[in-house]
């Protein structure tokens, strides 16, 4: 066996993971794609859990661009929404201040784990790949949404799972291999359908679930989050710079 990994889709247990395994953080809809985008403009990007955060990690860099929602509202001092489909928009390189409900507090929660990783449809090979050559034990880990599992973030973890197994790693619960079982063969389309599909086209934004099914295993892209900054694995030293 080359290792184990565990799926769940309860944010509040990464820190019980982070003591032993590499973190992975998945929000589909929205926030690590938009983290995942902003990278592969060539930005720098801050993911943070609060406003007030937000305001101030902004205070330390060169003209941010502000962007996030809470509880589904975009704050009056933000320039836009947490939507990777408006990011994708948005000309130049401007930092990115990234605030979102569940994804970027996920990632808060996972801080002091070996290694946290940022995942979405857009670089779920490149994530795998990298998990295979350096970790061994692998928590899988959605954002969710009130203490209940997200169907896109479950689908995109069992993916993820699934690749792991095939390269030898192992389930480490019976949940896990439920997971995989139940999301075995299901297509990402299926996504237009659920809760978070609904709201977004609720609050008219549905722009973001084209753009998110229209962008699967496009990038080569490995994100880490090092407790303030999402930094692309081979560049770091650049983005640090």
């Amino acid at each position: 066996m080359r290792g184990s990994f565990a799926i769940t889709a309860l944010p509040e247990q990464a820190p019980r993971f982070g003591a032993t395994h590499a973190v992975v953080a998945v929000d589909v809809f929205r926030a690590t794609t938009t983290i995942v985008t902003a990278l592969a403009q060539g930005r720098r990007v801050f993911p943070v859990c609060s406003e007030a955060q937000a305001l101030e990690v902004a205070s330390t860099l060169a003209d941010p661009l502000l962007a996030g929602e809470v509880a589904g509202v975009r704050p009056d001092s933000f320039a836009m929404n947490n939507s990777p489909a408006a990011l994708q928009k948005t000309a130049g390189r401007r930092p990115l201040v990234v605030l979102s409900s569940a994804g970027t507090r996920l990632l808060s929660l996972a801080v002091g784990a070996p290694a946290v990783y940022v995942a979405c449809l857009r670089n779920l090979s490149a994530t795998c790949a990298a998990l295979v050559e350096r970790e061994g034990r692998i928590a899988l880990i959605g954002a969710g949404a009130r203490g209940r599992a997200r169907t896109e973030d479950s689908l995109a973890c069992a993916r993820m799972g699934q690749s792991l197994r095939a390269a030898g790693f192992q389930p480490e619960d019976a949940r896990t291999a439920q997971e995989l079982e139940r999301w075995e063969g299901v297509e990402v389309d299926s996504l237009r359908q659920g809760p978070s599909a609904d709201f977004l086209r609720a609050t008219g934004q549905a722009e973001d679930i084209d753009f998110v099914l229209a962008h699967v295993d496009d990038l080569d892209l490995v994100v880490q989050f090092d407790g303030r900054e999402a930094l692309a694995l081979g560049i770091a030293e650049e983005a640090g710079a």
